[in-house]
């Protein structure tokens, strides 16, 4: 039987084999000859090779589970599609969307990402019951050693809402009324340095360091925005180096760049911590910045009073959390206003309808009548939104409603704000800077008064997590420095359109940056000019 099938198979077949490897140049200068025996030996090892290769398939490569959404399909095992997304989210995203519809997953380093999409897909992970999905599960490996012990997603959501009602009641407009003459002050004086008649500047470093004087004078005290030195920029760079995407996905990873963020994590508290007893020794109460609010007016419901610890933990999560967004939209409304020449004059008109002049100061009621510089922001929120995606971390098989889709448990699920704030489907000419275009929008979309919910921080509309337009999120974790934010851009915008005409540098709009926490401009030069006043 054997002779029969080596003779009148194997030998044939070894024979044709040659033939064609002889006449094939990219492999004959390789293999001399193709023998029976190699033919076996091939057949032997494929023979072994591919249940092995099935076994190994079944343990590296994620399997759908039923009722699971579809499975973006991947090569590389465990990566998954970490590659190919973080090439161009943008594309990615829209791409399985046609694809599959608004409910995807995709296996990045092995965990389970089930992105949720449009208007329905926001509130569904925005709303998500704290039973079904968790906030705190999904950050706290990123977050707990940059914030520190005790507050935000290190503790329980009860008391995190306990302290966002601490930190949005210091917020007080009356507080807020104070901060404009502060931010207008610190915006003149940082762009004096802009000395020369025109030149070229990176505006997104100008506002990063813009961003983080204006937030410590308002938010954390004379005391903080006097120490901004050297020492304390270091302080913050090494702290700040913890937020990396790596860190979201693992824990305590034995990096350089971790170890420095512990060691500034305790210099910045001990920061704190020796202003607040200086303050309490010299018995200093008239402050109108967070760090007094917090030390002086906060306990919990259970009449435990806020430590000084926490307190400086809160305001570490302030910082950090604030700089990079607010700087990275400052500078991203700088850029599109740079790309508009035009919207200058109107921003300009517009200032002088509601304070009279250009020499007049700002204040915070002038600001809030800022229609137009309101929706320039809005606009490059809507566009640029700082922070690409929302994440929780599946407690528990979780049904998807209107669909026959279940979400397994410990998987993670995703808002994608940049998709929804792209869309078509809600933004006529979506891709195009239109700053005019919020005026329907608001006009369409009044918000009712029958749907308010207070998780414990303030009341909020529950139905806002529908909305395709979400910035600063929604539902409990909505951002409470939201207020602060729109003053504190919107006055910054005010006080450079006084100062400066702006274009883009050699007319090149930036692209995204897709490789950090926030998305941010690359190479974001722009040429100024500075105005007669």
């Amino acid at each position: 039987m054997f002779d029969t099938i080596y003779n009148d198979y194997l030998i044939p077949f070894a024979h044709h084999a040659n033939v064609i490897v002889q006449n094939n140049k990219l492999i004959a200068p390789f293999v001399k000859e193709v023998t029976v025996n190699t033919i076996l030996l091939l057949s032997l090892i494929a023979t072994f090779s591919i249940p092995f290769l099935y076994a190994l398939k079944s343990i590296l490569y994620v399997k759908r589970k039923p009722n699971e959404p579809p499975i973006v399909p991947y090569w590389i095992p465990i990566i998954g599609s970490a590659i190919t997304m973080g090439l161009d989210p943008i594309k990615f995203y829209r791409k399985y969307q046609q694809e599959y519809g608004n409910y995807f997953t995709f296996i990045l380093l092995g965990r389970r990402m089930v992105t949720c999409l449009g208007s329905e897909g926001n509130n569904f992970v925005f709303n998500a019951k704290l039973a079904d999905a968790s906030a705190e599960a999904a950050y706290k490996s990123l977050t707990v050693p940059v914030f520190g012990k005790g507050v935000v997603y290190d503790v329980h959501n009860s008391v995190l809402m306990e302290q966002k009602k601490f930190v949005k009641s210091g917020l007080s407009n009356e507080n807020l009324r104070a901060y404009v003459p502060m931010i207008e002050m610190e915006t003149r004086n940082y762009f004096s340095r802009w000395d020369k008649r025109t030149d070229i500047q990176d505006v997104h470093k100008a506002t990063a360091e813009l961003i983080i004087m204006t937030a410590s004078k308002c938010l954390l005290g004379d005391e903080v925005r006097s120490k901004l030195d050297e020492s304390f920029a270091q302080i913050f760079h090494d702290l700040d180096g913890g937020f990396k995407p790596i860190n979201f996905l693992f824990d305590d990873l034995p990096l350089p760049s971790n170890k420095l963020r512990d060691q500034a994590h305790v210099k910045m508290r001990h920061f704190f911590m020796d202003i607040m007893k200086d303050r309490r020794d010299k018995g200093i109460t008239d402050r109108t910045d967070i760090m007094q609010y917090l030390t002086t007016n906060c306990q919990y419901k259970d009449g435990r009073k806020l430590s000084d610890e926490e307190s400086a933990h809160i305001m570490i999560a302030m910082l950090m959390a604030g700089q990079h967004t607010s700087s990275t939209t400052t500078a991203w409304a700088l850029l599109y206003l740079a790309s508009q020449p035009n919207l200058f004059d109107e921003l300009r008109k517009e200032q002088i309808e509601v304070f009279g002049s250009l020499d007049e100061p700002l204040t915070f009621d002038g600001i809030k009548k800022l229609t137009l510089h309101d929706n320039v922001v809005r606009e490059t929120l809507r566009l640029r939104p700082p922070i690409f995606n929302v994440i929780r971390k599946v407690l528990r098989d979780l049904p998807i409603p209107g669909t026959q889709y279940v979400i397994p448990k410990d998987s993670y699920i995703q808002s994608i704000l940049a998709i929804s704030h792209r869309s078509e489907d809600y933004f006529e000419n979506a891709e195009i800077f239109s700053p005019n275009r919020w005026v329907d929008f608001d006009q369409n979309n009044k918000e009712r008064d029958d749907d308010l919910v207070d998780y414990g921080f303030g009341v909020l509309h529950s139905a806002s997590a529908k909305s395709p337009f979400l910035p600063f999120g929604a539902g409990r974790h909505r951002c409470i420095g939201e207020p602060f934010a729109y003053i504190q851009i919107k006055t910054i915008i005010a006080v450079f359109v006084r100062m400066f005409d702006l274009a883009l540098h050699e007319n090149k709009f930036p692209e995204c940056d897709f490789t950090t926490m926030i998305v941010q401009p690359k190479n974001p030069l722009v040429q100024y000019t500075k105005r007669d006043n």
